[in-house]
């Protein structure tokens, strides 16, 4: 059983297995079919507040992560999320997000394995 992370814009391949976007907002430039997605939890994704005051500095990445980790505490969209993954074993989480360390998707991963 394993959890990783991809960006939308990598081509999916079947050692991806079941494959989650986990960004509240659609990929820009990106097709459905393209994507090949399993499932899209918007809900698991930072709070518009949060993704707003972060804006992916690397500076705040610590800070981040310790808000958003508060955030998953108490989202009911992680225990969907856990389903899942205890359903489908390989799971990648897959992100839009530009920077491949910083970015809410490694955060949530990490959540995830602890």
């Amino acid at each position: 059983m394993g959890v990783e992370i991809k960006r939308v814009y990598e081509d999916a391949a079947k050692a991806d297995g079941f494959r989650v976007l986990v960004d509240r907002l659609w990929p820009r430039g990106v097709k459905k079919e393209a994507a090949e997605l399993d499932a899209w939890l918007k809900d698991v994704a930072p709070s518009a507040d949060l993704r707003t005051w972060w804006n992916h500095d690397p500076d705040r990445m610590d800070e981040f992560e310790q808000r958003y980790r508060s955030e998953l505490d108490e989202n009911d969209a992680v225990d969907e999320l856990r389903g899942i993954v205890d359903t489908h074993g390989s799971v990648t989480l897959v992100y839009g997000a530009k920077d491949t360390h910083v970015n809410h998707a490694r955060v949530l991963r990490d959540y995830l394995r602890d």
